[in-house]
């Protein structure tokens, strides 16, 4: 066996050690519940394991082990939030393989005369991405061929750099704007919902959120064009291709139309009482009306991403198991003895959580799993420390979005660094994290203790 595995067995022995003789008073199913969660973070980390067989397989080792019902497990791939991803992936879909997305980036970038306006106008269209298409990589996937067109207009090594690391640095930062940016906000929701707080909806997701993810966007922006080009080449007048000028056709038109019909219906959730699970599926029917928008239903679902849409479900099982169990509740209680976490602060403790959620994917690379993980074991600690479990929820799904010191951290990453040649080196992309650390960490700290507490939350 390798060194990795034999890593990994020690871990496994020592949680199963830990969970069977350190917490005595949590039911069998409990523990079962927290065993089988510390085998699939280190399934996760240490082996490195694809994400959604492994999360499968702990759903079926916790049904198996009486930590939860074949009734929930059912109800994993039926909730509210499973058909929420369904008809956003594919109304996203439809929006890419009509081209919209690629002609109206260029169109919106075509007049800018310096690289400095060229990043920023890429910088607000990407973030504006994040409102239709669920979940980062497919917003990467969207805007991929956007950046290789501008790769090939601007013919400079270095602002060809820049424009890699700014592609998936706002993708991944911007996500948290909208609840759909990425599966671990979905994760996070539900994680409320059982706890019994109040879950936001659609637009006071993005009252909450915005800020942050427009905020954190933009000094990424600022910090690349100050730390990849020198003032000069800022300020180096740019001659970018005009973008195709032809009236859109009656398919686009349509795909507008149902685009902008489903935003506003989720936009007006709180009006007309139609939940946003309900509105998407109906503006994924819509889109996939071959005499409206030329896509067909058969095709589009190829395109969904069913492995995340598994991952999901299998990961709310899991939440569901800990919680129910009251496995969540006994490990809160066994790690906030030893840690004396209720003798500091609340800044402190709010501190802390900031740090910790900026910091895990050096050691988990998937989002979701992030969440998956960080909530249990970081929030709701947290939480019976004296700190609000919902705003701890709440800075865990938001701060895990930091996620670009490594090519392996983020699929996007990877999708930008890599290619025919590399676009950016490592040393690039930790130099950038570097950099954006402190500032990521003071803007979340200032969100979590002020903005946020102002709107309701915490």
């Amino acid at each position: 066996m390798t060194p990795r595995v034999w890593l990994a067995a020690a871990l496994l022995a020592v949680a199963g050690a830990a969970v069977h003789w350190g917490l005595p008073a949590l039911a069998p199913a409990a523990r079962w519940a927290l065993f089988v969660f510390a085998a699939a973070v280190v399934g996760w980390t240490v082996l490195e394991l694809d994400e959604t067989p492994v999360a499968l397989a702990a759903a079926l080792a916790l049904l198996a082990g009486g930590s939860t019902s074949a009734g929930h497990f059912y109800a994993g791939l039926g909730d509210e939030f499973i058909w929420l991803l369904v008809g956003a992936f594919v109304l996203a879909a439809v929006l890419q393989s009509s081209g919209l997305a690629e002609r109206w980036a260029l169109q919106l970038v075509a007049s800018a005369a310096t690289p400095a306006a060229l990043m920023v106008r890429l910088t607000g269209f990407i973030i504006a991405t994040a409102f239709v298409v669920p979940s980062t990589s497919g917003r990467a996937a969207l805007l991929l061929p956007v950046f290789l067109a501008l790769a090939r207009a601007v013919q400079a090594p270095r602002l060809v750099r820049a424009l890699a690391l700014l592609f998936p640095s706002v993708i991944l930062l911007s996500a948290c704007v909208s609840m759909l940016g990425a599966g671990a906000h979905l994760v996070a929701l539900d994680f409320m919902g059982r706890l019994g707080a109040r879950v936001p909806g659609f637009v006071e997701w993005i009252a909450l959120a915005a800020p942050f993810g427009v905020a954190s966007s933009a000094l990424a922006c600022v910090l690349i064009l100050r730390l990849f080009l020198t003032r000069d080449e800022r300020r180096t007048p740019l001659a970018l291709p005009r973008p195709e000028r032809a009236p859109l056709t009656r398919a686009q038109w349509g795909v507008v139309a149902v685009t902008a019909a489903t935003l506003l219906g989720w936009a007006t959730g709180s009006w007309h009482g139609v939940p946003a699970p309900i509105v998407a599926v109906g503006g994924a029917l819509l889109a996939t009306v071959r005499p409206l928008t030329g896509a067909d239903l058969k095709g589009t679902l190829r395109q969904v991403e069913w492995n995340l849409v598994v991952f999901m479900a299998a990961t709310l099982v899991m939440g569901e198991a800990l919680l129910a169990s009251g496995a969540a509740r006994g490990l809160a209680q066994a790690l906030l003895q030893p840690l004396a976490l209720e003798r500091l602060a609340p800044a402190a403790l709010l501190g802390l959580a900031c740090l910790v959620a900026l910091l895990s994917h050096l050691v988990i690379t998937s989002r979701t799993a992030r969440a998956t993980v960080l909530i249990p074991t970081v929030a709701l600690p947290l939480a019976a420390a004296g700190a609000d479990p919902a705003l701890m929820i709440f800075v865990m799904a938001i701060g895990s979005g930091f996620c670009q010191t490594l090519s392996i951290s983020a699929k996007p990453v990877a999708m930008f660094a890599s290619g025919e040649r590399a676009h950016c080196a490592p040393r690039d992309l930790a130099g950038l994290a570097l950099a954006l650390l402190p500032g990521l960490w003071l803007l979340l700290m200032l969100c979590a203790a002020v903005l946020w507490p102002l709107q309701g939350l915490g």
